[in-house]
């Protein structure tokens, strides 16, 4: 008989499993990695919720993941057994053209691992070789957790363009949030003012360098984040991504500024004032993911300390405790929870 492993399933915010099956084995130019750290990010939480375009129920989590090698299979150059390692999970056909453009985190057949196919929250899952990134030497894997989620927000500052001494308003201080407060930071932003509902997610914000931190429900929010920035912002990250933040952006920008979308939207339309997008001249871009370029910044980015995990990892749970970490994952007071992974 084939060793069994441990693997989630999420069928409901509500039924949350730990299924047992059959271990993968290494195929060719593949990876065998057991799994040490996890992820759970807002993108499992609201297709958990039945809320993600793009991730139908059931399915099988982890895109977030650190482990160790633990067999190479053929052509799988470059690794050996015991080399630590994160994966960048999105998985794309290079041979579209914005595959052959470089730009495969928009390739047309794109899937994700661990969103559109079973992911790394198992004792050890099976992934392409070029899918894989070793981690520095001295980075804990509590640190290399968080290389997939700021790589996100990294991507999304380049692609506002150069923040050199701009102004920046972020909406929303979850986690994406407050990691495109650091990136924003590092690209040379000179104020940053974020948005949330909650106290304490403000009072985050600010220990981790914002500028400002205003209630996102404030009736009076644009007036108060021109005072606290000094004048419009330049480039507003909406990490909300719903019809009220959008409309805030709108207010909130600057004549020829920009809205980067980096939430992940509700399936269907959301109303935005047009006639403002066209006589401001605003550009609004939307942004996916990351390529390696962003994954190395992010690297670089924690390995330099500029971000402070312990604000960031709010809480960790076993893998058979999955449901509690999804759980915990939607509570106010946490930002980023991750499930560890022990050998059973």
């Amino acid at each position: 008989m084939s060793q069994q492993i441990r693997r989630v399933l999420v069928r409901s915010i509500d039924d949350i499993t730990v299924e047992q099956i059959p271990a993968p084995v290494a195929g060719d130019g593949e990876l065998l990695v057991r799994t040490t750290v996890v992820g759970v990010c807002g993108s499992d939480t609201h297709a958990a919720l039945g809320h993600h375009p793009f991730m139908p129920l059931p399915y099988r989590p982890g895109h977030e993941a650190v482990g160790v090698v633990a067999a190479a299979g053929p052509n799988a150059d470059g690794f050996a057994p015991g080399d630590r390692v994160i994966i960048e999970p999105n998985l794309y056909c290079g041979q579209c053209p914005q595959c052959r453009s470089g730009r495969y985190n928009i390739c047309q057949e794109l899937k994700v691992f661990g969103c559109q196919t079973p992911g790394a929250m198992t004792d050890l899952f099976s992934i392409s070789a070029d899918r894989v990134h070793r981690i520095p030497e001295g980075m804990t894997d509590i640190e290399a957790a968080l290389v997939e989620p700021l790589a996100t927000p990294v991507h999304a500052v380049a692609k506002a363009g150069d923040l050199t001494g701009r102004r920046v308003v972020v909406l929303g201080a979850g986690p994406i949030g407050l990691l495109v407060l650091a990136a924003a930071r590092h690209a040379g932003a000179a104020k940053i003012a974020l948005t949330d509902l909650l106290p304490g997610k403000r009072d985050r914000a600010l220990r981790l360098g914002a500028d400002a931190a205003l209630p996102a429900d404030a009736p009076d929010l644009a007036d108060r984040a021109r005072e606290a920035l000094g004048g419009p912002a330049d480039v507003v990250f909406d990490c909300v991504a719903r019809e009220q933040s959008m409309a805030q952006a709108t207010e909130l920008v600057t004549k020829g500024g920009t809205i980067i979308v980096v939430g992940v939207g509700a399936a269907g339309t959301t109303p935005i004032r047009l006639d403002l997008v066209q006589d401001r001249e605003i550009r609004i871009e939307g942004t996916l993911m990351y390529t390696a370029d962003d994954y190395r910044t992010a690297i670089a980015l924690l390995a330099s300390g500029a971000v402070d995990t312990d604000e960031i990892v709010t809480a960790t749970f076993p893998l058979e405790e999955a449901a509690k970490a999804f759980a915990a994952s939607i509570a106010p007071d946490h930002v980023k929870v991750l499930v560890t992974v022990e050998a059973p």
